[in-house]
């Protein structure tokens, strides 16, 4: 009588499939993948979205909310396409190369630690205007600032900064950035810190990147537990949720502009 050699570490005769060990809090997560792209990856997107923001800007009058939301969620599109794009171009595809795949676990995942951020960035937030004062603005209020419009286009520019824009930024930071930033550094907690501290810049925000530091890293945190992207999209629809109600009843007039 023979038997079937198992998995490593395994008994033998064991033919079932091979499960690597659970991580933290009972999570799969995904290995960070070796990508055949790099940094440079990274720098074509960012061209791609500042020239698109560009451009944009030249064709839209960006006196009403409707135009406003196109000006900046273009941009944001295109970049999250890029970064589709190459990975079908150059690399494995998205789903390798950017952690682009879905579970339920990722879901639950992301909505608890965004959540639990709440109760680390809202503070944050507070406590960062009492230092700063009232000139600290978001580049997307200050979009708005002034506009009133109707229910169904305030609604599309909450759906654009709960739905469209973690979509995006996450395929963008918790994606492509991660893994071109884990091809050359091995410490998974180094790529966290840079790739947030990256992201916190990228806004273009400087008197608010430190706070935005803060706030992003809850979805690093969701990013390192899973190893893919659901979790964070999840986390960051949590955290813009608030300030895209917020913005939404700013623009019917519900609330006074701050």
């Amino acid at each position: 009588m023979t038997s079937t050699p198992g998995p490593p570490g395994g008994p033998a005769g064991f033919s079932g499939a091979y499960r690597p060990q659970a991580g933290a809090f009972g999570l799969d997560p995904s290995p960070t993948p070796r990508v055949r792209w790099g940094l440079w990856a990274f720098l074509v997107v960012e061209a791609v979205f500042l020239g698109s923001s560009a451009l944009v800007g030249l064709a839209i009058d960006v006196d009403s909310a409707g135009e406003v939301l196109l000006a900046i969620a273009v941009p944001t599109v295109l970049a999250a396409l890029t970064c589709i794009g190459w990975t079908l171009w150059r690399g494995d595809g998205p789903v390798a190369d950017l952690g682009l795949r879905f579970r339920w676990e990722d879901v639950g995942a992301g909505l608890l630690i965004g959540i639990a951020g709440l109760f680390v960035t809202v503070p944050a937030a507070f406590g960062y205007l009492y230092l700063v004062g009232p000139d600290l603005t978001t580049s997307v209020g200050v979009a708005f600032e002034g506009i009133r419009t109707t229910w169904p286009v305030a609604l599309a520019v909450m759906f654009g900064i709960v739905v469209i824009a973690p979509v995006c930024e996450e395929i963008v930071y918790r994606g492509l950035l991660w893994n071109a930033v884990a091809k050359w550094v091995a410490n998974r907690w180094v790529v966290f810190l840079v790739t947030t501290a990256v992201f916190a810049v990228a806004h273009l925000e400087l008197l608010r990147a430190p706070l935005l530091f803060v706030v992003t890293l809850p979805l690093g945190v969701a990013r390192l537990l899973t190893g893919r992207l659901t979790a964070g999209v999840v986390a960051h629809a949590v955290n813009n949720f608030l300030p895209g109600l917020a913005l939404a009843l700013m623009l019917v007039g519900f609330v006074p502009a701050v």
